[in-house]
């Protein structure tokens, strides 16, 4: 039994065989519009639906594998559409206009690794302890360089008027004006909602929990990644604030 081709372009049957794919397919040519393609494609253009839910799904924790195979594309094609993705992801925060006054700021650092264990990234983060949004991120070493970067990521209203909340670890020392720096130990609750934001993104980000195999072996995107999930969480926050329903931000951290 012989099957008609025709040409996904211009419906034509005027097909001739136009040499094998690097694959090892056969390629075949349109006469009528010269369009080459190959029999039953593996890789096809994915329709807006799968690409908005495969947007969803990156924000769960949900490694590529298992993105790939709920959504019915190939690996390949999904990393591709993930590389680009990530490459569009802004690396600063959006959060809401505070007037100076009186703010309050936790900070901590999250362990987290690229490609093996002896690749350490530190994920350091801050948080508004009054709106909960995340209002500064840097990833990198646990240096000093480190903490300036994180300082200097955060709106220039709380570099001028917050009081900080950190632990004791001495990067902080020479980077937060000391008039205004609090290091303080876990028991005294001060640093509880920076915390509890890390458990929530080691819960979130696949590439963060502790014993996985869906580790980052790529920085950029283990950057971009991070910085994606604190994007959708600071737009649920400001949303639930704008809606004024406050009461409702603690859902978002589960």
């Amino acid at each position: 039994m012989t099957i008609e081709l025709t040409c996904p372009t211009c419906g034509s049957h005027d097909i001739s065989k136009n040499g094998t794919t690097r694959r090892g397919k056969q390629n075949y040519k349109c006469r009528d519009c010269n369009r080459q393609f190959v029999e039953d494609p593996q890789w096809k253009p994915k329709d807006k639906d799968t690409q908005s839910l495969i947007d969803l799904l990156l924000l769960e924790k949900i490694p590529l594998a298992g993105i790939a195979r709920a959504t019915g594309v190939s690996n390949s094609w999904l990393q591709d559409y993930v590389n680009a993705y990530y490459e569009a992801v802004p690396q600063e925060v959006e959060v809401l206009p505070k007037a100076k006054g009186k703010l309050t700021v936790q900070m901590d650092e999250l362990w987290s690794f690229v490609g093996h264990k002896g690749n350490k990234q530190w994920v350091w983060l801050a948080l508004d302890a009054n709106t909960r949004e995340v209002i500064g991120c840097h990833i990198g070493d646990r240096s000093r360089d480190s903490a300036r970067e994180l300082w200097a990521s955060l709106p220039s209203v709380y570099r001028q008027c917050a009081t900080v909340y950190t632990d004791f670890w001495e990067a902080y020392e020479s980077v937060i004006p000391a008039k205004r720096h609090r290091a303080v130990g876990k028991d005294s609750g001060l640093t509880s909602y920076i915390e509890r934001f890390n458990n929530t993104l080691r819960q979130r980000v696949s590439r963060l929990v502790r014993k996985t195999l869906s580790f980052s072996k790529k920085l950029d995107n283990h950057i971009a990644a991070i910085w994606n999930f604190i994007h959708e969480y600071n737009r649920l926050i400001r949303e639930k604030i704008l809606n004024n329903q406050p009461s409702a931000i603690f859902s978002i951290l589960y």
